[in-house]
């Protein structure tokens, strides 16, 4: 993100007002949108530099088109901690497209065993990568506490989703409302998995804490003031909030379309378009889920001082409020 140019002018937050859910929102859809992903290695360091121009003081305070457009790739591009570009597939602009397999396959009708594992073990997987990836960098995990965290996730999905599986087959109930309650099923497992996958990826950050700055107006490379576990608990619970009400319109809303479109009769007498109206509506869903959800909480955390350790109280900057990066 921009927020990594050092410099001794800040660059406003957004164009939009991020105070508001909506501002959040269309804030949101900038760093998803597909679109930066296809800015060469060139674009982006131009696009950098000009960023730091601005915050250095080289060019007039005054954002242009061009400035708001550098800005946009800049923070769809680069971690806010570390400065470096998210790995391509694991960025939330990237999102869409890389959720886009395995949800398919999860979503799929009348999966074996095998399958449901499968698909759970590559949703976990793909889970992990992108969690680790877009973390706050400043408490990270081991290469041992990531593959503890992983194998748990993964047991916890694989066992609800193949769990829940057996009891919705058990259930007295009308076949169409059995075949609902089973395409829900992995919804329920990737819920559950989702916020235990956060949760434990990010163990660390909890763990030891996140760095945490005072809020200013003047802008510069601000001083962290120590690292917070309390402001840790609020990154990582935000985030995990977050990714459950990403999954549940993905996961809810085209299966239910699916048993629809099946019981019309045209779809169930072609069972060759299954996979691609599947797909079609999980990715309309995405496009439009995503942004939704994150733009639940700000980017960049500002709470009172106050609220964190008593060795940060009447520390905080501009109103007595302290940053952090919450991650995504």
């Amino acid at each position: 993100m921009s927020s990594s140019i050092v410099g001794s002018r800040e660059l406003p937050s957004s164009q939009y007002d991020l105070s508001t859910y909506w501002g959040r929102v269309r804030h949101s859809a900038d760093i998803a949108d597909p679109r930066t992903l296809l800015t060469s290695r060139k674009a982006l360091g131009a696009h950098t530099a000009l960023l730091g121009k601005y915050k250095r003081g080289e060019i007039p305070p005054r954002m242009t088109p061009e400035l708001w457009h550098a800005k946009k790739v800049v923070d769809a591009t680069l971690h806010p901690d570390t400065g470096k570009p998210v790995f391509f597939p694991f960025r939330m602009s990237c999102f869409v497209f890389s959720n886009l397999v395995v949800t398919a396959g999860m979503l799929t009708p009348n999966l074996t065993t095998r399958g449901v594992l499968g698909w759970q073990i590559a949703n976990q997987t793909l889970n992990v990568l992108i969690n680790t990836s877009n973390a706050n960098k400043s408490s990270p995990l081991s290469s041992g506490q990531l593959a503890a965290s992983f194998l748990l996730a993964v047991s916890a999905s694989c066992g609800v989703a193949v769990g829940l599986g057996k009891v919705v087959q058990k259930v007295s109930l009308k076949p169409k409302a059995k075949m609902i309650l089973g395409r829900l099923v992995p919804f329920a497992a990737v819920a559950t998995a989702g916020v235990m996958n956060v949760c434990l990826m990010r163990g660390g950050e909890i763990e030891k804490g996140i760095d945490v700055y005072p809020v200013s107006d003047d802008g510069g490379k601000k001083e962290s003031l120590g690292k917070s576990r309390k402001a840790a608990i609020f990154a990582v619970g935000e985030t995990a909030i977050s990714r459950v009400l990403n999954a549940t319109p993905i996961m809810v809303i085209p299966p239910l379309l699916l048993v629809r479109l099946t019981a019309m009769g045209w779809l169930g007498s072609r069972p060759k378009f299954v996979m691609p109206i599947n797909c079609g509506l999980i990715f309309a869903t995405s496009i439009f889920a995503l942004p939704l959800a994150l733009g639940a909480f700000p980017q960049r955390q500002a709470i009172k001082a106050e609220l964190l350790e008593p060795h940060f109280w009447g520390k905080g900057g501009k109103e007595g409020l302290v940053e952090f990066n919450r991650g995504m």
